[in-house]
């Protein structure tokens, strides 16, 4: 069996370690393409090094988040390889274009992180998720709830329950993290005695929401470490002092600096997830969330850009005694690698 991966962006590549990992495990050949979203050059390293993954055998390098320009280096790729499997991760754009790919190269398509909703249409990642799982022909969902989602929307693909490869990943570079990293002796933070910040969403780094953000931000009293994304970076104005605004970090780096925050808040998807799996609150700078769990469990909250919310959650953010365990045990991998198996493509 061969399955072509289809990757875009740092979070993608994170997650397609473990899942290399499971199907070199399990004898399955795969091959990788990279759209070149992203790219973290210690992050590779790492791959390549340490884990000992071949790179990608295919490389767009197309340095943007247009489907358009994505999908026919895809579905050339695809056709030459003739894989049992294009496999795609996530709700970015290459997603998108990795799943459409598929359908033009008559190629079944199988969908890592099926079946999230947040219930946000004017988010084109929601947008997204729910195009590629129509056209999915296997759909590997997190939890029980994406799976009762997919039914519910009638999808034609198979349903598998599989856990969150995300946290495999976690699992696997923690460790690396800890050992490599040195984010907070270079910033000049202690643990637990600082926060998190990342903002990088289209809608709040419009001036009105993101001018609201940092009116929250500016009435903490905590330090707060602020990689920035580009985009973000070229609008934020009116930071307090308090306020640590650096450059986009490694994803080791940035693991670190989740791991040893008092609170995270962000408007990414991966990071409440992170958060939670580390046992650090999560305040989420969004009206709506995929990780809906998170929040049922008392270790997430919802504000906005409400500078009133923001400041009274950071105030009251708590890990809950009781944390249930969520989004699997750190073997999705392994099933998504059995799941391809049992579903052969038709």
């Amino acid at each position: 069996m061969k399955v072509f991966s289809v990757v875009g962006n740092r979070p993608q590549f994170v997650k397609s370690a473990p899942m290399s990992l499971a199907l070199r495990d399990a004898g399955i050949e795969e091959v990788t393409l990279h759209t070149g979203q992203h790219y973290d050059r210690e992050l590779s390293d790492v791959f390549f090094d340490e884990l000992a993954l071949p790179e990608p055998r295919y490389r767009l390098d197309l340095h943007t988040a247009d489907v358009e320009a994505m999908r026919p280096g895809i579905v050339a790729a695809l056709m030459r390889e003739r894989p049992d499997w294009a496999l795609v991760y996530g709700d970015t754009n290459s997603t998108l274009a990795g799943a459409q790919g598929g359908v033009r190269a008559a190629v079944p398509v199988a969908h890592v992180e099926a079946g999230l909703r947040s219930g946000d249409l004017e988010m084109p990642e929601e947008r997204n998720r729910i195009e590629v799982d129509r056209i999915g022909a296997l759909l590997l969902a997190p939890d029980e709830r994406s799976r009762d989602t997919l039914e519910a929307e009638g999808v034609t693909g198979r349903v598998e329950v599989v856990g969150d490869v995300m946290r495999d990943a976690l699992d696997l570079f923690a460790p690396i993290a800890r050992e490599r990293s040195h984010a907070l002796e270079r910033l000049g933070v202690a643990p637990r005695q600082y926060l998190l910040c990342t903002i990088h969403r289209e809608a709040n780094v419009a001036p009105g929401p993101l001018g609201r953000i940092v009116e929250g931000l500016n009435r903490l009293d905590e330090p707060i470490v602020f990689p920035a994304h580009p985009r973000t970076r070229s609008v934020v104005s009116g930071l307090g002092a308090h306020v640590l605004l650096v450059e986009p970090q490694s994803y080791l780096d940035l693991a670190a600096l989740t791991s040893q925050a008092r609170v995270v808040l962000t408007d990414s998807g991966g990071l409440q997830k992170e958060a939670y799996w580390y046992g650090v609150p999560c305040v989420t700078l969004r009206r709506s969330t995929e990780w809906v769990d998170t929040v049922t469990a008392g270790a997430n909250m919802l504000v906005d850009d409400d500078p009133d919310a923001l400041e009274r959650a950071v105030a009251e953010a708590r890990m809950p005694e009781a944390r249930p365990q969520l989004y699997g045990d750190g073997h999705a991998a392994r099933r998504v690698a059995a799941a391809l198996y049992a579903s052969p493509p038709e």
